[in-house]
């Protein structure tokens, strides 16, 4: 399932042409590529943002030799998130896949000038599909801050449980943080009342 679209404005310099190799409901995912370092470095110098997930500022060489090192990783698959017609507004990946165990984790970020428009939920229901529908993943875990209400609606929306917390997980900016701890299986995602990728 590949189609390409035509982007300018998505930070940088030129109109671009990106390979969409998966779209669900109403984004596109596209994978990630070393150009794209200016943007992610963009996005993770957001306060909003790096509070939520925990992060701190790097340079914009540490996340360009970040995004190298990743692209490399056969344990991981990093995309962009595109809407409809629009340009990039946030990123997605599925990391730490293991295909013996059938096991892998969630990440999601939005650019802040989009979040709360439905983008994050249609990206998270697109990378588990692509999971489940195209990967022999079993489970799916994912962790955020116990505050950060609008990703434990998202990480709900998309029907993934809290199966706990674990404390004081996470130092960011001189304090401890909890994260709560998700989790989705394969028999639960085919119980979704939902389309799937392919449907769409």
């Amino acid at each position: 399932m590949t189609e390409k679209i035509r982007m300018a404005g998505d930070g940088h310099d030129t109109e671009t042409e990106r390979e969409i190799s998966w779209r669900a409901k109403s984004v596109g995912l596209a994978a990630f590529d070393i150009d794209d370092a200016e943007l992610m470095h963009r996005w993770r110098s957001d306060p909003v943002a790096a509070y939520h997930i925990g992060i701190w500022p790097r340079s914009l060489t540490a996340v360009r030799e970040r995004i190298e090192r990743d692209i490399e990783d056969d344990d991981r698959d990093d995309f962009l998130i595109y809407p409809s017609g629009g340009a990039p507004v946030g990123y997605v990946a599925l990391t730490s896949q293991n295909i013996v165990n059938g096991t892998a984790q969630v990440e999601l970020m939005l650019a802040a000038q989009h979040r709360g428009q439905g983008h994050g939920t249609a990206a998270l229901d697109a990378v588990v599909d692509l999971a489940f529908g195209e990967l022999p993943m079993y489970r799916l875990t994912a962790e955020t801050h116990t505050d950060n209400a609008p990703a434990l609606a998202v990480l709900a929306k998309s029907g993934f449980t809290q199966e706990g917390v674990s404390r004081a997980a996470c130092l960011h900016c001189g304090r401890r943080h909890d994260l709560a701890v998700f989790s989705l299986l394969r028999p639960e995602w085919e119980e979704l009342n939902r389309p799937r990728a392919w449907d769409v």
